[in-house]
């Protein structure tokens, strides 16, 4: 389903002071430094969208709700055979509910990539995840974004899928 002329939000919750939480603002960041016509970007690395500035945001955001949909991006903690995983689910998503926060929900569309196990010590877990995972996780999810919401969403028939 492409959605080429729509204009949309991702809103990339994070922080690049945590390597697993990093997830969001790197897929922010991606998309900034290739932008795609209608879609507004929420989060990256220079200008976080976390936990601590979220209300700051708020407004913003609902008013990015009345344009068109809100995709909301952030990194999470699941079990072993989960780790390297991408959920898109319709629904808000619920920041900060891997480490216990209480934070509004964000968004019409939840994209969640689990970064490390959960369970025990989240935060010292994604403070010694690897960076290699979530950057390639960052890659796929600011890569399939493009796609989506640009002019290559709608291929003819018999042309080939070309790579972001």
């Amino acid at each position: 389903m492409g959605h080429a002329g729509r204009s949309a939000s991702v809103v990339c919750v994070g922080t690049d002071r945590s390597t697993g939480d990093a997830l969001g603002p790197l897929v922010g960041t991606l998309l900034e430094q290739r932008p795609v016509a209608g879609l507004r970007v929420f989060g990256s690395l220079r200008s976080p969208v976390h936990a601590g500035n979220l209300a700051e945001f708020l407004p913003a955001l609902m008013e990015a709700a009345e344009e068109g949909p809100v995709l909301a991006i952030d990194a999470c903690l699941g079990s072993y055979e989960s780790v390297g995983s991408i959920l898109v689910q319709r629904g808000p998503l619920r920041p900060g509910a891997g480490v216990r926060k209480e934070l509004p929900p964000i968004g019409d569309v939840a994209v969640m990539a689990t970064v490390n196990v959960g369970g025990f010590m989240e935060y010292v877990v994604l403070q010694n995840t690897r960076l290699s995972l979530v950057y390639d996780l960052a890659l796929l999810i600011a890569g399939s974004l493009r796609l989506s919401f640009s002019a290559a969403a709608s291929p003819r028939a018999d042309a080939p899928l070309r790579q972001p």
